[in-house]
């Protein structure tokens, strides 16, 4: 049995993973769907990029977690890396869902052309604002997934796109796994390539879009079990 610590992207909180958590759990895992602070219910909360990396470790913290896979999709991967080094022996893998990955000194809006993102944060009050339905399509989901993403999203704190990663160790050093999902691009954005030269990382691909939470939820629900070290102990 294992404990997987599930972290969305952004503007999505804890219920984004509810069919997938539904599916770990039948599969006799423990599933800990996590929202950061300043979105869905924690919205109003000030949040800046550290804050969610606190955010992820005191909850692995507080609930004495072990044999832990931490689980980051899309911005939650930076957040999520810089934690997975800062919960030492407790991390069992880290899972990247088609997510950015943290590069110390740089913010999730670096090495991709972000100026749109930091004009939109600018004129919303410091927050990236919501999207309609045309962001989603061509991603393998239907009106009514597009419409419970919408449903579940909130303005997204803007300094948690902005300010800089900070890691202490090569990321490619811990065990890890990332699922690159296949109508968002073929390959990897450059940053995982090159982690992905470490023999201490894997590649799956999905051939589904980058919310595949809703649209393939019980294919990623198995990757993710399948992702757990053979020598994992009961937590």
């Amino acid at each position: 049995m294992t404990n997987f610590v599930l972290v969305a992207g952004a503007r999505l909180g804890a219920s984004a993973w509810d069919e997938v958590a539904a599916e770990l759990r039948a599969a006799g895992h423990r599933p800990h769907p996590l929202t950061l602070s300043g979105l869905a219910e924690k919205r109003g909360v000030p949040a800046g990029q550290q804050t969610h990396v606190r955010d992820i470790v005191d909850e692995v913290e507080r609930l004495d977690l072990r044999e832990v896979v931490l689980v980051g999709h899309s911005y939650a991967g930076v957040p999520v890396g810089q934690a997975a080094e800062r919960i030492g022996d407790r991390l069992a893998r880290v899972v990247f869902v088609d997510s950015n990955v943290p590069v110390d000194g740089e913010s999730f809006l670096s090495g991709w052309p972000s100026d749109h993102v930091r004009k939109e944060i600018e004129e919303n009050d410091g927050f990236w604002p919501h999207v309609g339905a045309d962001y989603y399509a061509d991603q393998g989901l239907t009106d009514e997934q597009i419409a419970r993403i919408i449903d579940g999203s909130t303005s997204h704190p803007g300094a948690t796109l902005t300010e800089p990663a900070v890691l202490s160790r090569p990321l490619g050093e811990l065990p890890a796994t990332y699922i690159k999902c296949l109508l968002d691009g073929d390959e990897p954005m450059p940053a995982v390539a090159e982690l992905l030269k470490s023999d201490r990382w894997e590649l799956v691909e999905m051939d589904t879009g980058h919310w595949p939470m809703f649209s393939r939820p019980g294919e990623l629900a198995r990757i993710l079990a399948e992702s757990v070290p053979t020598t994992a102990g009961p937590s």
